[in-house]
């Protein structure tokens, strides 16, 4: 019995969709590798696994781009109803402010009349009735409190918790897939072994119609044997519909053609396992312990709340012309935010994010504990079923004997047909039995592996 070695990794195929890759001790039966191969680029609860694994990246994304600064650019136009001008008062002392400067300039006396070829220049308004601005706006945060950086880390763990959740649906699949393959095996082989039991009838057939030319047997006997071989028929109907059963759920899991699925050739044999593998962590005990350790960098995220941020902002009037006599063309400025009290949502959310750690600390000592639960019982059913598979095998030397041996006496009229077509019956069942044996032996030793962390095939 060949054995293989099987860890998926889906890491890759996860974020950039390539195919599935398998890290593989010796090959697969082709088909059967082939048969995996479609149906973990087909299955869509994968590819929706893939989907969240590209939400998370993005998440760390977005918390990378915090520390980038936003750039705005604004415009717009305005008509106001009327100029926005000074009052009289101010009017007024404006423009008797400017005739005293005149007046000092060119060496008046303050008390004399300014002459009126003097023209004075008239007071703006604060702002025209047509407003036309166009400015950039700078954004920078310069420092977080730490919650961008824990963020992003929640971020990552909460990628790597998807994809090994991810794997470990992977996993389940492949398990289905060959559970699968192995029963369409079984029903093959089980096939088999009607098409052996109908050649005994029929050579049991030729010596009884033989006899009774002879006179050496009855028309009843023949009637037994045309009775066993319909029953055999109805027997070899059912096995003919659960095998294209069988290819009609392969199909729809591979999406490969329903004709090629019948022309494959599998058998069943031993699934000897290599005793020197050693347990390895399982997917779904990674993938919680992945997802706690980002609900602990969430928990800082939230504590750093109270943590000062500080940040840059600019700006630029493009357009200056509508700016009134108080608005600057450009400035920046350095300030900092602290959230000193937020009514102590901050404290609530965090014993919340608390909470939902300690219930994933409960899952994994759960899972820690049934996945033990489950290797030791795994051990136990895979030597009984070894030891089954020898039981069996003595079992159809018996019967086989038992069959020889009740045919020659009947050959010899010391037993009658009824004793062969028990004796025929018994081997046929010794037969299925056995091929039940290796399916059972082979789904046992996939269970194993399986509760170990590995698959091996």
């Amino acid at each position: 019995m060949k054995i293989y070695i099987l860890k998926i990794n889906l890491l890759i195929t996860l974020v950039i969709g390539i195919q599935p890759c398998f890290i593989l001790g010796q090959k697969l039966d082709p088909n059967l590798q082939s048969l995996i191969n479609k149906a973990l680029e087909k299955n869509h609860n994968l590819k929706i696994e893939a989907l969240n694994v590209k939400e998370a990246i993005i998440d760390q994304k977005l918390a990378r781009a915090v520390f980038l600064p936003k750039i705005t650019l604004n415009g717009g136009y305005t008509r106001l109803d009327d100029d926005i001008t000074f009052d009289e008062s101010m009017v007024s002392l404006l423009t008797n402010t400017q005739k005293l400067l005149i007046k000092e300039a060119i060496g008046i006396p303050f008390n004399y009349p300014l002459p009126a070829s003097i023209p004075l220049e008239e007071i703006p308004n604060i702002q025209g009735k047509k407003v036309l601005k166009s400015s950039v706006d700078l954004e920078w945060t310069l420092f977080s409190g730490f919650m961008a950086s824990n963020g992003l880390k929640a971020s990552k763990h909460k990628e790597a918790s998807l994809i090994h959740l991810s794997n470990a649906k992977a996993g389940q699949l492949v398990l289905s897939v060959i559970d699968y393959y192995d029963k369409l095996a079984l029903v093959k082989a089980s096939q088999t072994v009607l098409r052996t039991s109908e050649k005994y009838l029929l050579d049991q057939q030729y010596f009884v119609n033989s006899a009774i030319k002879n006179g050496l047997a009855t028309p009843i006997s023949r009637k037994k044997i045309e009775l066993a071989q319909q029953q055999l028929a109805v027997k070899s109907l059912a096995f003919k519909q659960n095998k294209q059963l069988l290819i009609e759920v392969l199909a729809q899991l591979t999406g490969e053609n329903k004709e090629n699925l019948d022309l494959y050739k599998v058998n069943l044999e031993v699934f000897v396992l290599d005793s020197l593998l050693k347990p390895e962590k399982r997917n779904e005990l990674l993938a919680l312990e992945e997802a706690e350790i980002a609900i602990e960098y969430k928990t800082k995220m939230i504590n750093n709340n109270i943590i000062p941020k500080i940040g840059m902002v600019g700006h630029y009037e493009i357009l200056d012309k509508s700016l009134t006599l108080f608005d600057p063309k450009w400035y920046v400025g350095v300030g900092i935010k602290w959230n000193v009290f937020d009514g102590g949502q901050s404290h609530l959310k965090s014993k919340k994010a608390q909470i939902e750690k300690q219930k994933y600390r409960e899952k994994i000592l759960e899972a820690e504990e049934l996945i033990e639960l489950k290797i030791t019982k795994s051990e136990f059913a895979y030597t009984a079923a070894l030891e089954n598979i020898k039981l069996v095998n003595k079992e159809i030397e018996l019967a086989q004997s038992t069959y020889q041996m009740v045919y020659k006496q009947y050959r010899n009229k010391l037993s009658s047909i009824t004793d062969v077509l028990v004796a025929l019956n018994d081997l046929e069942k010794a037969n299925f039995k056995l091929q039940k044996a290796y399916y059972n032996q082979r789904n046992v030793a996939r269970g194993l592996l399986h509760a170990k962390g590995i698959l091996t095939y």
